[in-house]
Protein backbone atom coordinates (compact mmCIF):
# COMPACT_ATOMS: atom_id res chain seq x y z
CA UNK A 1 0.00 0.00 0.00
CA UNK A 2 2.80 2.39 0.87
CA UNK A 3 4.39 1.86 -2.51
CA UNK A 4 1.20 2.81 -4.33
CA UNK A 5 0.79 5.73 -1.97
CA UNK A 6 4.21 7.07 -2.99
CA UNK A 7 3.49 6.48 -6.67
CA UNK A 8 0.20 8.33 -6.31
CA UNK A 9 1.87 11.32 -4.64
CA UNK A 10 4.59 11.38 -7.29
CA UNK A 11 1.96 11.31 -10.02
CA UNK A 12 0.12 14.20 -8.40
CA UNK A 13 3.31 16.25 -8.16
CA UNK A 14 4.06 15.64 -11.84
CA UNK A 15 0.48 16.49 -12.79
CA UNK A 16 0.62 19.77 -10.87
CA UNK A 17 3.98 20.63 -12.45
CA UNK A 18 2.62 19.96 -15.92
CA UNK A 19 -0.49 21.99 -15.21
CA UNK A 20 1.58 24.93 -14.01
CA UNK A 21 3.85 24.60 -17.02
CA UNK A 22 0.87 24.52 -19.35
CA UNK A 23 -0.56 27.62 -17.71
CA UNK A 24 2.74 29.38 -18.29
CA UNK A 25 2.70 28.61 -22.01
CA UNK A 26 -0.98 29.45 -22.50
CA UNK A 27 -0.61 32.65 -20.50
CA UNK A 28 2.14 34.11 -22.62
CA UNK A 29 1.28 37.43 -24.24
CA UNK A 30 0.08 37.19 -27.83
CA UNK A 31 1.48 39.73 -30.28
CA UNK A 32 -0.81 40.42 -33.27
CA UNK A 33 0.80 39.83 -36.67
CA UNK A 34 0.33 43.47 -37.69
CA UNK A 35 2.11 44.61 -34.51
CA UNK A 36 5.02 42.30 -35.32
CA UNK A 37 5.20 43.58 -38.90
CA UNK A 38 5.17 47.23 -37.82
CA UNK A 39 7.78 46.74 -35.08
CA UNK A 40 10.61 45.25 -37.13
CA UNK A 41 11.98 45.30 -40.68
CA UNK A 42 11.18 42.62 -43.21
CA UNK A 43 11.74 44.47 -46.49
CA UNK A 44 12.18 41.72 -49.13
CA UNK A 45 15.44 43.10 -50.51
CA UNK A 46 17.00 43.43 -47.06
CA UNK A 47 15.81 39.99 -45.97
CA UNK A 48 17.27 38.44 -49.11
CA UNK A 49 20.60 40.09 -48.40
CA UNK A 50 20.41 39.07 -44.75
CA UNK A 51 20.13 35.37 -45.64
CA UNK A 52 23.38 35.75 -47.58
CA UNK A 53 25.34 37.03 -44.57
CA UNK A 54 28.17 34.57 -43.75
CA UNK A 55 26.58 33.11 -40.61
CA UNK A 56 22.96 33.33 -41.74
CA UNK A 57 23.88 31.37 -44.88
CA UNK A 58 24.88 28.38 -42.72
CA UNK A 59 21.24 28.11 -41.55
CA UNK A 60 20.22 27.52 -45.18
CA UNK A 61 17.11 29.71 -44.86
CA UNK A 62 15.71 27.29 -42.30
CA UNK A 63 14.82 27.68 -38.63
CA UNK A 64 13.44 24.82 -36.54
CA UNK A 65 10.64 26.42 -34.52
CA UNK A 66 10.49 26.00 -30.74
CA UNK A 67 8.17 23.14 -29.76
CA UNK A 68 6.26 25.23 -27.21
CA UNK A 69 6.21 28.74 -25.81
CA UNK A 70 8.77 28.02 -23.08
CA UNK A 71 11.49 26.22 -25.06
CA UNK A 72 12.96 29.11 -27.05
CA UNK A 73 16.33 28.64 -25.34
CA UNK A 74 16.89 24.97 -26.26
CA UNK A 75 15.51 25.68 -29.76
CA UNK A 76 17.94 28.59 -30.22
CA UNK A 77 20.89 26.42 -29.16
CA UNK A 78 19.74 23.54 -31.39
CA UNK A 79 19.51 25.82 -34.42
CA UNK A 80 22.92 27.31 -33.72
CA UNK A 81 24.50 23.87 -33.36
CA UNK A 82 22.77 22.61 -36.51
CA UNK A 83 24.28 25.52 -38.43
CA UNK A 84 27.70 24.48 -37.12
CA UNK A 85 27.17 20.88 -38.22
CA UNK A 86 27.08 19.56 -34.64
CA UNK A 87 25.16 16.47 -33.52
CA UNK A 88 23.13 18.25 -30.81
CA UNK A 89 20.87 19.78 -33.43
CA UNK A 90 17.41 19.26 -31.92
CA UNK A 91 15.77 20.43 -28.69
CA UNK A 92 15.77 16.86 -27.41
CA UNK A 93 19.46 16.33 -28.11
CA UNK A 94 20.37 19.67 -26.56
CA UNK A 95 18.41 18.86 -23.39
CA UNK A 96 19.52 15.22 -23.10
CA UNK A 97 21.01 14.50 -19.69
CA UNK A 98 20.47 18.04 -18.37
CA UNK A 99 17.29 17.47 -16.31
CA UNK A 100 16.18 20.88 -17.56
CA UNK A 101 12.61 21.12 -18.90
CA UNK A 102 12.05 17.48 -17.87
CA UNK A 103 8.26 17.95 -17.94
CA UNK A 104 8.47 18.88 -21.62
CA UNK A 105 8.15 22.53 -20.68
CA UNK A 106 10.80 24.89 -19.29
CA UNK A 107 8.78 26.19 -16.33
CA UNK A 108 9.34 29.96 -16.09
CA UNK A 109 11.72 29.60 -19.03
CA UNK A 110 15.52 29.35 -18.83
CA UNK A 111 17.74 32.20 -17.71
CA UNK A 112 20.86 33.00 -19.71
CA UNK A 113 23.02 31.17 -17.15
CA UNK A 114 20.76 28.12 -17.20
CA UNK A 115 20.82 28.07 -20.98
CA UNK A 116 24.62 28.25 -20.97
CA UNK A 117 24.76 25.10 -18.81
CA UNK A 118 22.33 23.34 -21.11
CA UNK A 119 24.31 24.42 -24.18
CA UNK A 120 27.55 23.09 -22.70
CA UNK A 121 26.24 19.68 -21.58
CA UNK A 122 26.31 17.87 -24.92
CA UNK A 123 28.96 19.94 -26.64
CA UNK A 124 32.73 20.45 -26.40
CA UNK A 125 32.62 23.99 -27.77
CA UNK A 126 33.25 26.90 -25.42
CA UNK A 127 30.08 28.66 -24.26
CA UNK A 128 30.33 32.10 -22.63
CA UNK A 129 27.69 34.32 -21.05
CA UNK A 130 28.09 37.98 -21.99
CA UNK A 131 26.08 40.42 -19.90
CA UNK A 132 26.32 43.95 -18.48
CA UNK A 133 27.59 45.03 -21.89
CA UNK A 134 27.96 48.70 -22.74
CA UNK A 135 26.52 49.89 -26.05
CA UNK A 136 30.01 49.93 -27.55
CA UNK A 137 30.77 46.41 -26.33
CA UNK A 138 27.45 45.22 -27.74
CA UNK A 139 28.36 46.77 -31.10
CA UNK A 140 31.76 45.06 -31.12
CA UNK A 141 30.12 41.67 -30.60
CA UNK A 142 27.55 42.37 -33.31
CA UNK A 143 30.40 43.01 -35.74
CA UNK A 144 31.69 39.53 -34.89
CA UNK A 145 28.33 37.86 -35.55
CA UNK A 146 29.32 37.66 -39.22
CA UNK A 147 32.26 35.34 -38.38
CA UNK A 148 31.26 31.80 -39.52
CA UNK A 149 33.25 30.28 -36.64
CA UNK A 150 31.15 32.05 -34.00
CA UNK A 151 27.52 31.86 -32.96
CA UNK A 152 25.61 34.30 -30.78
CA UNK A 153 22.26 33.76 -29.10
CA UNK A 154 20.54 36.90 -27.89
CA UNK A 155 18.38 37.01 -24.75
CA UNK A 156 16.05 40.01 -24.89
CA UNK A 157 12.74 41.38 -23.63
CA UNK A 158 10.13 41.24 -26.38
CA UNK A 159 8.15 44.10 -24.82
CA UNK A 160 10.96 46.54 -25.63
CA UNK A 161 10.56 45.80 -29.34
CA UNK A 162 6.96 44.64 -29.82
CA UNK A 163 5.21 46.44 -26.98
CA UNK A 164 4.14 43.20 -25.25
CA UNK A 165 5.75 39.88 -24.41
CA UNK A 166 8.49 38.70 -22.10
CA UNK A 167 12.00 37.27 -22.22
CA UNK A 168 13.09 35.34 -25.30
CA UNK A 169 16.16 33.61 -26.79
CA UNK A 170 17.04 33.41 -30.49
CA UNK A 171 20.20 33.09 -32.62
CA UNK A 172 21.67 36.12 -34.36
CA UNK A 173 22.16 35.59 -38.08
CA UNK A 174 24.41 38.59 -38.61
CA UNK A 175 24.74 42.36 -38.67
CA UNK A 176 24.47 45.00 -41.42
CA UNK A 177 26.85 47.68 -40.18
CA UNK A 178 26.01 50.24 -42.89
CA UNK A 179 22.28 49.99 -42.16
CA UNK A 180 22.88 49.34 -38.43
CA UNK A 181 20.45 46.40 -38.52
CA UNK A 182 20.68 43.07 -36.67
CA UNK A 183 19.30 39.88 -38.23
CA UNK A 184 17.48 37.90 -35.51
CA UNK A 185 16.56 34.32 -36.41
CA UNK A 186 13.48 34.20 -34.19
CA UNK A 187 12.68 30.59 -33.27
CA UNK A 188 9.00 31.37 -32.61
CA UNK A 189 6.85 30.47 -35.64
CA UNK A 190 4.54 33.45 -35.03
CA UNK A 191 7.45 35.89 -35.33
CA UNK A 192 9.98 34.22 -37.68
CA UNK A 193 13.28 35.98 -38.65
CA UNK A 194 13.40 39.77 -38.65
CA UNK A 195 15.76 42.75 -38.77
CA UNK A 196 15.89 45.43 -36.09
CA UNK A 197 17.94 48.53 -35.34
CA UNK A 198 20.96 47.84 -33.14
CA UNK A 199 19.95 50.42 -30.51
CA UNK A 200 16.47 48.92 -30.11
CA UNK A 201 17.88 45.42 -29.69
CA UNK A 202 20.43 46.71 -27.19
CA UNK A 203 17.66 48.34 -25.16
CA UNK A 204 15.77 45.01 -25.17
CA UNK A 205 18.90 43.18 -24.01
CA UNK A 206 19.78 45.80 -21.41
CA UNK A 207 16.90 44.67 -19.18
CA UNK A 208 16.66 42.50 -16.08
CA UNK A 209 15.67 38.86 -15.83
CA UNK A 210 15.32 38.50 -12.07
CA UNK A 211 18.32 40.19 -10.49
CA UNK A 212 20.64 39.86 -13.51
CA UNK A 213 20.77 41.59 -16.85
CA UNK A 214 19.96 39.76 -20.04
CA UNK A 215 22.73 39.46 -22.60
CA UNK A 216 24.34 37.24 -25.21
CA UNK A 217 25.38 33.60 -25.28
CA UNK A 218 28.63 33.28 -27.22
CA UNK A 219 29.53 29.91 -28.76
CA UNK A 220 32.94 29.29 -30.31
Amino acid sequence: MKRWHYVSISSMVIAVALACAGALVVGQSHVPSDAIASSVTRAPELMERAWHLPVAATFQRHVDWQSNGSRCGPAAVANAYRSLGEAASTEGKVLAGTWSCWTGVCIMGLTLDELAKVAQTNMSRKVTVLRDLSENQFLEHLRRTNDPGRRYIVNFDRAQIFGVGSGHHSPIGGYFEAEDLVFVLDVNFNFQPWLVERKRLFDAVNTFDGDKKRGLLFIE
